[in-house]
């Protein structure tokens, strides 16, 4: 596949439950990441078929004010192509969650079966789910009898390195009703440790009908060339690299060129739009959640990274992002990996 045809794939409608994407890129499903400014920051450059925000507890969202909440809030434009990713453990407040998300107008809803994280895992809830199968189906099931829209599932290869496991899951929650699948190939344990199995997303793809989107080290356009053609994968959802560029789906899809002044001025306006939707100091947190993915662009990474991390106010790390950026430093010829935690 060469890129134009890979383009013409990325550009290619794909019909997700009763609604239609205009392209196979999405914002993978993540958490701490993909909040509203940085999904405004997204949006600006183009390219993707869907959005997803951060993971919103199932439990919280019912009764949650998006003019105070830090994770379940929008931008009225960007919900005809934004999902809201939720978590939890229980058929019915997953149910009722979903029937909040679809009455705000979200595009659909995602149920978070990925999330590996200990204190996400002690709660039952994200991968903790694939340890009982039947109670994350019953949950798809409920979520399905619930609501209209589209509903997706991401989760990962299950607790052991099992691609016949994965394939079955798949099976469970299409059956049960999910419209998508977003699924990332690595045991639940493993945070990265080890490259993903891309061989389980064929799997994966060939065990249902519904469309399933890739995940797992999307670095540079030949990676989503040789995952689409190696997997039959009907999408690809990108998560650390979208963070680190956030123009990357008009690039790959568009063929946008972007020259190198393009880091200076996507980390002002990272600011501008956190300083826009949270305060101090939780928007300055939140851009160091971003930093270390961004710094990865370089070849003195640790060294930016620290300088950012320094800042104390909005304003000072305006001003060292000015003194570090502009010109752009020395770029790696692919990220350090090393900070893609």
């Amino acid at each position: 596949m060469d890129a134009p045809a890979f383009a013409r794939y990325l550009n290619t409608p794909l019909p997700i439950g009763n609604k239609i994407i205009s392209g196979r890129m999405v914002l993978a499903p993540m958490a701490g990441l993909g909040h509203i400014a940085f999904r405004q920051l997204v949006a600006e450059f183009g390219g993707f078929g869907l959005l997803f925000t951060g993971m919103c507890s199932a439990k919280a969202v019912p009764h949650e004010n998006p003019s105070v909440s830090p994770v379940f809030c929008w931008r009225r434009q960007e919900l005809p192509y934004t999902v809201c990713q939720i978590f939890g453990a229980a058929p019915d407040i997953m149910a009722k969650a979903a029937r909040r998300i679809e009455q705000e107008g979200f595009f659909g809803v995602d149920l978070n079966f990925g999330c590996s994280v200990a204190a996400i895992c002690k709660k039952g809830c994200g991968a903790a789910l694939l340890k009982t199968p039947d109670r994350a189906a019953e949950i798809v099931a409920a979520v399905r009898a619930a609501v209209s829209f589209p509903v997706f599932v991401k989760f990962r290869t299950g607790w052991s390195d099992d691609a016949a496991f994965a394939a079955d899951m798949a099976k469970r929650f299409e059956a049960a009703g999910a419209d998508a699948l977003v699924f990332h190939p690595r045991v639940a344990p493993d945070r990265r440790t080890r490259p993903p199995k891309w061989d389980v997303i064929t799997r994966v793809t060939g065990a249902v009908t519904i469309p399933v989107f890739g995940n797992g080290n999307l670095f540079a356009i030949q990676d989503g060339m040789q995952m689409k053609e190696q997997t039959g994968c009907q999408g690809l959802a990108l998560g650390r690299m979208a963070v680190a560029r956030p123009w990357i789906f008009a690039r790959w899809a568009f063929g946008k060129n972007f020259d190198h002044s393009i880091y200076h001025a996507a980390a002002l306006r990272m600011v501008s739009l956190l300083k826009q939707h949270y305060d101090m100091p939780f928007n300055l947190k939140l851009f160091k959640k971003f930093a270390p993915y961004f710094c990865a662009n370089f070849t003195f990474s640790h060294f930016l990274l620290k300088q950012l991390n320094q800042a104390r106010t909005m304003d000072a790390l305006e001003n060292t992002i000015h003194r570090l950026f502009d010109p752009c430093p020395q770029l790696l010829s692919a990220p350090n990996r090393n900070l893609f935690l």
